[in-house]
């Protein structure tokens, strides 16, 4: 029989940004599938280059609009880590709330957005509804609803008075018995167990193969999560679980993220009891030669930013990996088998951020020859990596690849 190619992009109603997944059919099934990114290359990295230490973390924010603490902050736990300077505890604790808040906020997006995909427009307006507070709480405590600029080199750009962090417990208040009620709908409704259960399973070691993380490996049942494994911010001072599912279905990747809702509660409502006084951030005039990787448990999995200094004013290397980079391409191992009609909840499943997946495809002279395909860029990439674990010995690298997977 004849195969179907149907193509999801690269602009489709459900993807707010272009990337293009080519669904292989037979039927109704689909048997293979191929994924395309590279429609918007923002040159971010490089851009990086030619800002100062300290503007660096303004940039980074706008990678991504739900991911804007996360950024920023392993931007700049890797320039702390070249500096060799540590923020003093209040700062600490400053960015583990704005980082939680952003966190809820993200869920609650990624809960009404799977809602309305399989025609559940009462929980989309659910969650829109206890969505909006958050948003307005980020914006009273840091100045803005989306970028919040409180991340710098040394510490948090200012500081929260208490009685304005106060108010997190009331939102709380509010935004708990909302979670309990969500979990209400999705575990006791028929409907959303047939439509979910036994959709897009993603198995262990294929998790593993793909490298996926956040709550796409939790989902799969591989419990990793930067905050607990490797602590930074204040989370080492805070008592939470780090939550997980058995299943790898689309219900699981639906589950962990409704409760790590009641994780990032009680990590906010013990952060603003526990915060200490004291200053908000150290001064930092200048960075010295070195290099590090700075990563952070974003919303949708583990983020690092690799930083490269040779004292001077700017990064002369600055490399980022998102989540989605990895957790995009596990859609090919949960699709195949799968009928059309999931296609698109497998793919919401993982929280995709497509502007966090681009990078830099073909390299063209000003004529608009190609100088550089995509297999020339991978085979230097290899070659340079080979270069790297020359000098620097194969532990300490061959360490961070088993961490991060073969997207570096």
């Amino acid at each position: 029989m004849k195969k179907t190619i149907l193509p999801i992009g690269p602009f489709h109603p459900i993807q707010e940004e272009p990337e293009c997944f080519q669904l292989h059919l037979d039927g109704e099934r689909i048997v293979d599938m191929d994924v395309r990114i590279g429609y918007n290359h923002r040159g971010i990295e490089k851009l990086a280059e030619t800002k100062t230490w300290h503007q660096v973390p303004f940039l980074v924010e706008r990678v991504c609009g739900i991911c804007s603490a996360s950024h920023p902050l392993a931007y700049v736990q890797a320039v702390e880590d070249i500096a060799g300077v540590k923020p003093p505890p209040r700062a600490l604790y400053l960015r583990t709330i704005v980082n939680e808040l952003e966190r809820v906020h993200s869920h609650l997006l990624w809960v009404g957005l799977a809602g309305h995909f399989i025609g559940y427009n009462t929980v989309f307006m659910w969650a829109w509804k206890y969505r909006e507070p958050v948003m307005d709480l980020l914006e009273e405590l840091t100045g803005s609803r989306i970028n919040y600029a409180n991340a710098r080199v040394g510490g948090v750009a200012r500081d929260i008075p208490n009685e304005l962090l106060a108010k997190i417990n009331g939102y709380l208040d509010v935004m708990d018995p909302a979670v309990d009620l969500f979990i209400g709908a999705v575990t006791d409704d028929p409907v959303i167990h047939a439509r979910l259960k036994d959709v897009g399973i993603l198995t262990k070691r294929d998790a593993r193969d793909y490298a996926v993380t956040g709550p796409t490996a939790r989902g799969a049942g591989i419990p990793i999560d930067v905050r607990r494994d490797d602590p930074y911010a204040a989370y080492d001072q805070l008592d939470w679980d780090v939550c997980a599912e058995e299943a790898g279905d689309v219900f699981a990747m639906a589950a962990v993220r409704l409760r790590e809702l009641v994780e990032c509660s009680k990590m906010l409502r013990q952060a603003v009891r526990k915060i200490p006084g004291g200053p908000v951030d150290v001064q930092v005039k200048a960075i010295p030669p070195g290099e590090a990787v700075g990563h952070v448990e974003a919303p949708r999995g583990e983020t690092f930013h690799y930083v490269r200094s040779d004292g001077g004013a700017c990064p002369v290397r600055h490399k980022i990996r998102a989540p989605s980079y990895v957790n995009v391409p596990s859609f090919k191992a949960r699709a195949i088998g799968e009928t059309i009609s999931d296609a698109v909840l497998i793919i919401a499943s993982v929280d995709p951020c497509y502007s966090c997946t681009e990078r830099l495809a073909v390299v063209r002279a000003a004529d608009g020859s190609v100088e550089l395909t995509g297999e020339d860029l991978v085979r230097l990439s290899h070659q340079r990596t080979a270069e790297i674990r020359k000098q620097y010995g194969r532990t300490k690298l061959d360490e961070l690849v088993a961490r991060t997977g073969p997207a570096l």
